[in-house]
């Protein structure tokens, strides 16, 4: 099997998705029962191919969907949808939100003067990959990074993401640099793949970095949308626990209910 790396894929990506300061997105703001409320955009293209993923035309064709808006725009939907709904949470999702870091980085300047919490979740590829991210991101006040971990092992990064089994190791880093920083932020580990085993070695692992990790891990589990159905069973991959998407819930984090 050929695997691919990551960095190199957000380079491409970012070639189809980002000019100069304006990104590329495919749904402006709505809002999601996810933290118990939150306002969201969906932006275009990722440095990852994860089996799981609800978000793959998106994902894998961002040249044939979407449309380019500065930050200021993607701001002023976030702003103008939080303030009706009464909402304090806001995010960018769909896709990986740190593909043009410019971009990112000015929305996060006009959400600093406000009172809205910003919710980064991120794969976390990039950050690992070069610690000056971590740092830039310490100067907003109203953020909170979320490193989602694809699996608790190399083999079960590489399986889940196709990409090489090593990039695993770069979320790690991401951790690292994230508490270097002073950032806030939080590991979540997608487990529906996972064994016991892995799962502790993961654990030991993020004590390393630092003794309160593991018990800020945020366990997630697939939820079984059609497409991610299909993708699944064209992979031949099975998870051990997954969920159905039926009934709302509300909840701080990614707990569906109807476990299969």
């Amino acid at each position: 099997m050929g695997y691919y790396d990551p960095v190199e894929l957000a380079k491409e990506t970012e070639k189809v998705v980002v000019r100069g300061d304006l990104k590329k997105y495919y749904r402006l703001a709505r809002t999601s029962r996810w933290y118990g409320g939150i306002v969201e955009v969906h932006c275009c293209g990722c440095c990852l191919r994860c089996v799981f993923c609800w978000s793959g035309f998106p994902r894998d064709h961002p040249e044939n969907i979407g449309q380019f808006y500065p930050p200021e725009k993607i701001f002023e939907e976030l702003f103008k949808t939080a303030e009706k709904k009464g909402l304090r949470l806001v995010r960018i999702t769909g896709n990986e939100p740190t593909l043009g870091w410019s971009h990112l980085l000015k929305v996060l300047e006009l959400v600093k003067w406000t009172d809205l919490i910003f919710i980064l979740e991120t794969n976390g590829i990039l950050i690992g990959k070069d610690p000056k991210l971590a740092k830039q991101l310490s100067s907003f006040r109203n953020l909170h990074v979320r490193i989602s971990l694809k699996g608790a092992s190399w083999e079960e990064f590489s399986m889940l993401t196709g990409a090489t089994p090593e990039s695993f190791d770069l979320q790690l880093k991401a951790l690292e640099h994230l508490l270097e920083a002073g950032v806030e932020f939080n590991p979540a580990v997608m487990l529906s793949f996972s064994n016991p085993y892995s799962y502790r070695k993961l654990k030991h692992k993020l004590r390393e970095i630092h003794r309160s990790l593991p018990d800020k891990i945020e366990e997630e589990y697939v939820i079984l949308y059609p497409p991610v159905v299909d993708r699944l069973r064209k992979a031949g991959i099975k998870p051990k626990i997954a969920f159905k998407p039926m009934k709302p819930y509300n909840s701080k984090y990614y707990k569906p209910t109807d476990r299969l």
